[in-house]
């Protein structure tokens, strides 16, 4: 649909455009909503149930260790299921990908409900906890990306920003209420939350599924795809193309997402695990996970509305702006974790949530779509927020809590960690191109584009460095 703006305003004033971009908004909500209900439960469990139920208790430290190893192991195949998934999305459209992942991710996660612990069945018990990790990770490779790809490609241009976020409200929905859940059941007796007590909202996850798939089915194909099947210019090999052509986009997008992703899974999975360590059996686990929900509950707002202020000042001054407040939020945030209060804590990973994280999640909803041609834009969004995946966000649960176990909870180190995060994502910002109001349709990559002496085709930040050198 390659279209003027004017063209664009009539399209959005269709009554079967706005239909289906209501669709689009509420497919993408409850698939973020379980991806991340699903994830942050399982991060929530790792801390303080996984490790009790699936790992021999011999060396409490390392079987928490063990425990974020499967959290971690659910990264290492988002990856390949951003791969294949991604290459379908790019080559049969976007509707029917969507439609498999949320079955292969939902029904994953609702069977870890469903699994036996260490002392019914030994070592099969973190082994069957890995599987059902993988075919959870696998789906949810291409859930996300399909999400983002989705909505930014059926948004009005004007407003993308805004519109590509809103699903990701369902993020903050879905984080919120599998604290709001882990919260509830944390108050089930010892014996009761450990036999069956944390089973019951894995189970839950299958509810989501069945309105998620009903919704699905219903939508129609974006614009953007349907335009690529007019013209007959649908990728028989997207692959080649990224690794051809698209490397750069990808390699930018993984920047962008270090601080982002890393750092949320350090607030909603490590700040819990320190706390405990440092605080010991005084702890009380169900007060901490109101800082992960009052975080997700902030993110509803935040999200969105640095969505919209990313369509007036460009994507990325307000995503250097998130990236910068984690950089300086880093080493304040860890030190008073540290001191053991617990109304502090909950504020500390509040804000880190819902401001460091989501000011970056905001802009990002439409960015990283933006950074990629039409023929192969799933596979370069899915390949960029699925390995940075891996390197934030599934090291962030292992590499974390291995420097607690040898350093004997040392939050200075964890607090340099994610510095780093944070260091690689600011000097991102300044390496990607401004993608505002750039169009879905054009095949071409906006980290690297062709130069002419008109400067047609070329975005700002190639028109700006020309014009230095000159």
């Amino acid at each position: 649909m390659n279209a003027s703006g004017a063209d664009q305003d009539v399209i959005r004033d269709d009554p079967e455009y706005a239909a289906n971009l209501r669709r689009a908004t509420l497919a993408s909500s409850i698939g973020s909503a379980l991806e991340y209900f699903d994830f942050a439960l399982y991060g929530l469990s790792t801390a303080l149930i996984f490790n009790v139920l699936f790992f021999p208790q011999e060396d409490k430290g390392m079987a928490t260790v063990a425990a974020f190893a499967t959290f971690g192991v659910g990264f290492l195949a988002r990856p390949l299921g951003g791969l294949f998934f991604g290459m379908l999305g790019d080559r049969l459209g976007r509707k029917w990908v969507l439609v498999t992942t949320i079955v292969l991710m939902g029904g994953a996660s609702t069977a870890i409900g469903l699994l036996p612990t260490y002392a019914v069945v030994g070592i099969w018990a973190p082994i069957l906890l890995v599987i059902m990790r993988l075919l959870q990770g696998f789906g949810a490779g291409a859930e996300q990306a399909g999400a983002t790809v989705l909505m930014a490609e059926y948004s009005p241009v004007r407003r993308r920003g805004f519109f590509s976020a809103l699903p990701f409200i369902g993020i903050q929905a879905g984080t919120a209420l599998a604290a709001i859940v882990f919260a509830g059941i944390s108050l089930l007796p010892q014996d009761q939350l450990l036999s069956w007590g944390w089973r019951v909202p894995f189970l839950a996850s299958f509810v989501l599924i069945l309105l998620a798939l009903f919704i699905r089915m219903r939508l129609r194909e974006t614009p953007t795809f349907i335009e690529l099947e007019k013209h007959d210019q649908i990728a028989d090999r997207p692959l080649r193309e990224i690794f051809g052509h698209g490397l750069p986009g990808v390699i930018v997008g993984i920047g962008l997402r270090m601080a982002e992703n890393g750092g949320s899974y350090m607030f909603q999975t490590l700040g819990l695990a320190f706390f405990v360590a440092v605080v010991g059996d005084s702890a009380d686990r169900s007060l901490l996970t109101w800082g992960v929900t009052v975080g997700s509950l902030i993110g509803v707002f935040s999200v969105p509305f640095t969505g919209h202020l990313s369509d007036r000042f460009g994507r990325r001054a307000v995503y250097r702006f998130g990236a910068v407040f984690m950089l300086l939020y880093a080493f304040p945030a860890w030190w008073m974790l540290s001191l053991g209060n617990h109304v502090l804590a909950i504020v500390v990973i509040a804000i880190g949530i819902g401001v460091a994280v989501n000011s970056m999640l905001g802009p990002q909803c439409a960015m990283l779509p933006e950074l990629f041609g039409n023929r192969h834009r799933y596979l370069g969004v899915a390949m960029a927020r699925e390995l940075s995946a891996v390197l934030a966000g599934g090291l962030a649960g292992v590499l974390g809590a291995y420097l607690l176990a040898v350093s004997g909870n040392n939050w200075i180190l964890l607090a340099t960690y994610m510095t780093v995060l944070a260091l690689i994502t600011t000097t991102s910002t300044f390496l990607a191109p401004e993608t505002l109001r750039r169009d879905l349709t054009r095949i071409d990559d906006a980290v690297k584009v062709s130069r002419n002496e008109s400067g047609e085709g070329v975005d700002a930040t190639t028109v700006a460095v020309t014009s230095i050198t000159r």
